[in-house]
């Protein structure tokens, strides 16, 4: 059987990876690498999929920690207890984030054009996995989560993070709302980082904003690593919510402290 197709950070060391639509099991309109366990798609087909895409990144385990995403801002400090199989339980945990020092507890969240943010301090051994839509965002969700891995030992200058694929500027529209309420959360217009469109609208780079926002909370500008791959561009590569209009799959993130 094949393995999945992943997207990996030339950063980071620890066995992590970014998912694509390939190499997976599923059909029709989830073909063939769907991560998501409330799309709709097969059981069997999915948990298929889930032992291809950990194996081809690195990891052994059927069980890993995940939950339901709400783009809010919580980051869940958890350990082997909180792993579970896919599917294995019925109640999830509303978080969009999860950090960790235990060793082989795999962290795993799902995206479709928002971003996903991995980070590891190698020598704290401590690792954290993020879903970062605006909304979270703007929450400094990963200000969230840089902290949670300090109250475990990390230090800002030793965490290394990848911003993984997702919807990039060149698809990303948003209203005046949306960059007023970064313009907020950064103290300043951050018109470097977007477009004005004729109609009103703006074309926002959100990978950038969030880069900018990792430095704030004091990690080092080369300890931060950008996949370029925008979701929606190359739609045939990834899930994109916005592309599908909401039919589709969902890709996985996962990093482990092994």
């Amino acid at each position: 059987m094949s393995e999945a197709n992943t997207v990996r950070s030339g950063l980071i060391t620890y066995p992590h990876g970014f998912s694509t639509r390939s190499g997976g099991v599923s059909t029709g309109v989830y073909s063939s690498l769907n991560l998501g366990m409330n799309r709709g798609d097969d059981e069997a087909n999915v948990k298929e999929n889930y032992r291809r895409f950990l194996k081809s990144c690195g990891i052994d385990t059927e069980e890993f920690v995940c939950g339901e995403q709400v783009h809010g801002s919580n980051v869940m400090t958890v350990g082997k207890e909180h792993a579970r199989k896919p599917y294995g339980y019925d109640q999830l945990y509303k978080a969009d984030g999860y950090v960790t020092a235990d060793p082989g507890v795999p962290l795993v969240i799902f995206t479709a054009d928002c971003i996903p943010l991995l980070m590891a301090d190698e020598k704290a051994g401590v690792v954290a996995a993020v879903h970062s839509g605006w909304r979270g965002t703007v929450q400094d969700i990963e200000k969230n989560a840089v902290s949670a891995m300090i109250s475990l030992g990390a230090s800002c200058e030793n965490i290394k993070a990848c911003i993984g694929p997702a919807i990039g500027r060149c698809c990303f529209e948003v209203g005046e709302e949306v960059i007023d309420s970064f313009r907020e959360l950064l103290g300043t217009d951050p018109a470097d980082l977007y477009d004005r469109k004729d109609n009103g609208k703006f074309m926002l780079d959100l990978k950038s904003v969030l880069k900018r926002c990792l430095v704030r909370s004091g990690l080092s500008e080369d300890n931060i690593d950008i996949i370029p791959d925008c979701t929606m561009c190359l739609h045939d590569k990834y899930w994109s919510h916005r592309y599908t209009g909401g039919v589709r799959g969902s890709l996985a993130s996962v990093i482990m402290k092994p």
